[in-house]
């Protein structure tokens, strides 16, 4: 049925994250899965390079990847992802995480995949200089927050409470960290939003979001890395076991997405039945007759009569 992604990049630390979405059947495979499964095929690796390349607007080569927790064979395929270190063109070493999870408090996860990067690879005998650059891609399909973008970024600044200046590196610091900025030697966050894309495609980043929202390349596509994904990505590709496998995962996503979507009806009923019963009792307590609290609340007659007994 399906096959697979991949990429390469440098310099800093970059994890991406895949939330998933309801499978329809496509042509390609889903991302998530390809990137997840299909990543330790070096022929592959120009796919996630053209995606990262193109969001961070730089010419990202992966070097090597990286033990994961994809790599170890947990139980729990919620908790995959993909270590991978990565050069950009400044031959700076990057690491790149690529996670299929389900977290509620998904800002949170965010900042823990970043600290627990930093403390897994840096050695007690190392100087805090050594620590390497930060990238966190999170590719999320629910409504993360409030905005009406689809990718959003962050960085860190330390701007003056008084002159309302923005900390600057000194010479002698600039030639410590390697860097001319402050905010370049901190964690960096990509956020995408593909549920929020348009569907409209104006640039090279839009092409892929587009991809990632659709599973589908379109033919006049130019960004780089889509075109050896429509090749490779190619469902037709896959061997008996990894069709087994993927229709495993899409199965199991298909389930947990049913769980969510009844679980926000049964939580968006039950929140209206509590402002129902709300109305109804401040109506009671002003002296409202059960008939009108009845039809000013939405309640039954029975129900009203219940809580005023």
């Amino acid at each position: 049925m399906y096959c697979w992604a991949a990429t390469r990049l440098g310099g800093s630390r970059i994890f991406l994250y895949f939330w998933g979405h309801l499978y329809r059947m496509k042509h390609l495979i889903r991302f998530d899965w390809a990137v997840m499964r299909l990543l330790r095929n070096k022929g592959n690796f120009g796919i996630l390079e053209g995606f990262l390349s193109e969001l961070l607007l730089d010419d990202i080569k992966i070097d090597h990847i990286l033990e994961s927790e994809s790599n170890q064979k947990t139980g729990d395929s919620k908790y995959n992802k993909v270590d991978l270190l990565v050069q950009n063109s400044k031959g700076e070493l990057i690491t790149i995480e690529i996670q299929s999870s389900r977290v509620q408090d998904y800002l949170m996860r965010i900042l823990f995949g970043t600290s627990k990067l930093i403390v897994d690879n840096i050695d007690t005998r190392m100087g805090y200089d050594k620590i390497k650059k930060i990238i966190s891609v999170n590719i999320v399909y629910f409504d993360l927050g409030q905005g009406e973008d689809y990718i959003y970024h962050g960085s860190t600044n330390f701007v003056g409470i008084h002159k309302h200046d923005t900390l600057k590196l000194n010479g002698q610091q600039k030639n410590f960290y390697n860097s001319d900025s402050i905010y370049k030697i901190y964690p960096e966050y990509y956020i995408l939003k593909v549920n929020q894309f348009n569907e409209v495609a104006t640039s090279p980043i839009d092409e892929w979001i587009y991809f990632l929202k659709n599973e589908v390349i379109k033919h006049e596509s130019k960004a780089r890395g889509l075109k050896q994904a429509k090749e490779q990505l190619d469902i037709l590709k896959l061997s008996e076991s990894e069709l087994q496998e993927y229709e495993n995962y899409i199965s199991m996503w298909r389930y947990e997405e049913s769980l969510t979507v009844s679980n926000f009806k049964m939580g968006k009923i039950e929140g209206i039945k509590e402002q129902q019963v709300t109305t109804a009792l401040k109506c009671l307590e002003n002296g409202i007759s059960i008939e009108i609290t009845a039809e000013i609340s939405g309640l039954t007659v029975d129900e009203v009569v219940q809580l005023q007994g």
